[in-house]
């Protein structure tokens, strides 16, 4: 260093009075030369501000992407879920109105049945009198006469249709649950959705509890533009920056290479510049290259008058390369604040996206797997429903014409005993009239007989036998001929039956007599108290019609 500055004293001298300014030190102009070279290493802060700027249009770009994605999902979401809603709503309907529809059918299904096993229960319970029937016979019921194969095939025909519409319902409803839990999941991906819209407005700061979904990732959106621009713009100044640092550097290597010796001092001290100065990035200037060439160019020559204003500048620019060097960390510094604003921006998106994603694709596959699947099934209970609605109705009419024809049954029973009794008290009259008129009958006779024995006794020796041969024979007697009276609709039976025991059968159907009805008509003789129970019966199955078919 001495050496250099005693080389410096001979080749420039030092100023004389009209100078105005004394030339600084060499170790000062060294000093300047360090200190620039160390401010070089603010390239790093330029290639990391490159690589901000270069990224940041890429998570603009796909910010773009995104969100038009997820815009597009999202309106295609709602639309979705409303038609998923109104067919889950649909469905339940149908399962409604179905299992309504199938109790109602039940319930009067088991009032019709219970009447009819009410009906059949005094069927069985009603015994047929003995009088009704021959003697060596065996006791019988109402229900004895009754055959039940019809009751008990329409059971079964009903039974089917139950068990056919339970097992239909039964798919339904496990059709129905599947749907519930494919709901379940959608409810919870959707659940996640405004997780993630929730986390996104806390992360973007936004206070507005009144922002919709598409209002925030447009906020999002809207900001990045306007962040990516901030930061070129500090890339653009802070590369300004670095120029001029390394023109300060140019102009130290010059001022220290025009001292005795200084090309020697300049080269050692640019030997190792620092990292990133030999400019292989991409996208920057070669500063490396320059200044090697600078390096190695030739000395040109410099008046006293240049050497002097070269120190000048030097002497003013050395004190602001250090604020140049704070400037450039503190553009950078706040170009990775906003560069993660802008990561932070993106990956907002980028969970909105995700969530978007994951309920559509959640949709999508119920839309193609699940749901036609559902809607099948509603379809197919209402055609079972409605194929066995019909059959189900149809065996309710047959259960109420069975018990009404049972029913009718047990009323023609009762009615049966008060004709039974209606005609033993016919029988009767018709017994009483006989009685009579043979009493009338047998006095006309006696006294008939008793007159012509007086004529015979008082005329008959004055009469010849032959005038009349009537005139010595007894009064005519009359005899009652019980006739059978066949059938009531039948025709008369051509050949009588002979008289027996003072029975002869004159007419009736061509069908054959019950043996013991051949003599004549058979009338039971029920209990008195029989007879009245039937009476009260009847009368109060007529007061009851009457109250149904009164206005």
């Amino acid at each position: 260093m001495a050496s250099s500055q005693s080389s410096l004293s001979s080749i420039r001298p030092e100023a004389g009075p009209g100078d105005g300014k004394s030339l600084p030190p060499v170790d000062t102009l060294i000093s300047y030369l360090l200190g620039a070279k160390r401010s070089l290493a603010s390239i790093n802060h330029v290639w990391r501000a490159n690589e901000i700027v270069t990224a940041s249009h890429s998570s603009l770009e796909e910010s773009v992407i995104v969100c038009s994605r997820t815009g597009f999902l999202r309106r295609g979401l709602n639309s979705q879920l409303r038609l998923l809603y109104d067919v889950r709503t649909e469905v339940e309907q149908i399962s409604y109105r179905g299992r309504d529809e199938f109790s109602v059918a039940l319930k009067n299904l088991d009032a019709a049945d219970a009447r009819l096993k009410s009906t059949l229960d005094f069927l069985r319970g009603t015994i047929v009198h003995a009088s009704f029937r021959p003697e060596d016979e065996e006791q019988k019921t109402l229900h004895d006469f009754v055959d039940e194969r019809g009751v008990e095939e329409l059971h079964a025909s009903l039974k089917a249709s139950i068990d056919r519409t339970n097992t239909a319902r039964a798919e339904l409803d496990t059709s129905n649950h599947e749907f519930d839990d494919e709901l379940a999941a959608t409810r919870q991906s959707l659940r996640h959705y405004h997780t993630a819209t929730k986390l996104a407005s806390s992360r973007l700061s936004i206070t507005s509890s009144s922002s919709s979904t598409s209002d925030s990732g447009l906020l999002t959106l809207s900001s990045m533009p306007g962040q990516i621009q901030s930061l070129e713009a500090h890339a653009q100044e802070m590369a300004v920056l670095l120029e001029s640092l390394v023109r300060h550097f140019d102009l130290c290597v010059t001022a220290v290479k025009h001292t005795d010796g200084g090309g020697a001092v300049a080269r050692s001290i640019t030997g190792d510049m620092p990292t990133g100065v030999d400019g292989s990035n991409d996208g920057m200037p070669n500063i490396g290259a320059e200044i090697n060439a600078h390096l190695n160019a030739p000395l040109d020559p410099m008046t006293d008058a240049e050497y002097q204003e070269m120190v000048t500048v030097l002497i003013k620019d050395a004190p602001e390369a250090e604020d140049v060097v704070i400037e450039i960390q503190d553009r950078i510094t706040e170009m990775e604040s906003i560069f993660e604003q802008v990561q932070t921006q993106r990956d907002v998106l980028l969970s909105i996206s995700n969530a978007t994603i994951e309920v559509h694709g959640h949709l999508s596959s119920l839309a193609s797997n699940g749901l036609p699947r559902y809607i099948s099934q509603a379809h197919n209970f209402t055609r079972v429903w409605h194929e066995e609605n019909d059959r189900i109705n149809s065996g309710l009419a047959e259960l109420c014409d069975l018990h009404s024809l049972y029913d009718g049954f047990l009323n023609a029973y009762d009615s049966l005993m008060l004709e039974v009794a209606r005609r033993r008290h016919v029988r009767q009259r018709v017994e009483k009239v006989i009685r009579e008129t043979r009493h009338k009958l047998d006095l006309l006779h006696n006294e008939d007989a008793a007159a012509r024995d007086a004529f015979r006794v008082d005329q008959g020796d004055f009469l010849p036998s032959d005038i009349w041969p009537g005139v010595g024979l007894a009064p005519m007697q009359v005899q009652f001929l019980r006739l059978a009276g066949g059938h009531l609709d039948g025709d008369p039976v051509e050949d009588d039956v002979p008289e027996e025991n003072g029975y002869k059968s004159s007419g009736g159907v061509k069908a054959e007599i019950p043996q013991g009805y051949a003599e004549g008509e058979h009338i039971p003789d029920l209990p008195r108290d029989l007879i009245e129970q039937a009476y009260a019966r009847v009368k109060l199955r007529n007061k009851a019609a009457s109250q149904m078919h009164a206005p």
